[in-house]
Parts: C-alpha cells; sequence; structure tokens
C-alpha cells in the first residue's frame, strides 16, 4: 500500500511516497538524501495529534492508512532537527498568500464593448 505525505519544518515542505511498511527511521532516510540532515538529528511528529514517531514502527503501525494519506490529501508530518545537542521546537510557517490578479486576469461578465 502506497502513502503519501507531507514533510514541514520552517519553510520547507517534502512531498514523499512510501510502503506502510516503511518504518519511520526509513523515512527519516528519505529525509537525509534531500535535506542532508542524519536520521539520528531527526524527530518526526505526527501533525494531527504531535506525538513523536517512534523509529522502530511502521507508518501503519503509526496509523496512516490510505484514507488519511492520499496522493490528492497527503498526510502531514512535522520535523523538528536536534542542532548541537539541542532539540529545536517545532515550527511550521504558514503558506503564503498569492497576490491578487491584475483586473486584465480577472474573469469578466462576457459583456463586449462596441
Amino acid at each position: 500500500m502506497e502513502l503519501f505525505l507531507q514533510v514541514r519544518r520552517n519553510k520547507t515542505t517534502l512531498f514523499l511516497d512510501a510502503k506502510g511498511t516503511a518504518t519511520i527511521f526509513k523515512l527519516k532516510q528519505m529525509i537525509e538524501g534531500i535535506l542532508k540532515i542524519p536520521p539520528e538529528n531527526q524527530v518526526l511528529y505526527d501533525s494531527t495529534n504531535s506525538q513523536k514517531l517512534d523509529d522502530e514502527k511502521s507508518l501503519i503501525d503509526c496509523g496512516f492508512t490510505q484514507q488519511n494519506a492520499k496522493a490528492q490529501d497527503p498526510a502531514q508530518l512535522n520535523l523538528a532537527v536536534i542542532v548541537d545537542g539541542v532539540l529545536e521546537p517545532v515550527h511550521i510557517d504558514d503558506y503564503s498568500t498569492p497576490p491578487e490578479l491584475p483586473d486584465v486576469m480577472k474573469p469578466h461578465d462576457g459583456a463586449s464593448a462596441s
């Protein structure tokens, strides 16, 4: 069973897919390949209940299923990093909002001026 996840930290969002039987440690290894942060310096949390995820457990054991980790609606995990022996607090920046469309790009009511 393929599960889809987004891992967020500060302004960074990673989109990952993994088998339901993959362990949290395997997920950390995937993150290491992208962010170059060793697995032992990563702490992953389930964003729905802020619970720390155990390295030995599988994604299924942590409650992730095809119903809550879909491609169009991935499950969110929060990442905190241990820097110089200190675990940083979980911090997730809000996504930015796009600027308003210029008038020339806004839909018109279909009336044409003659």
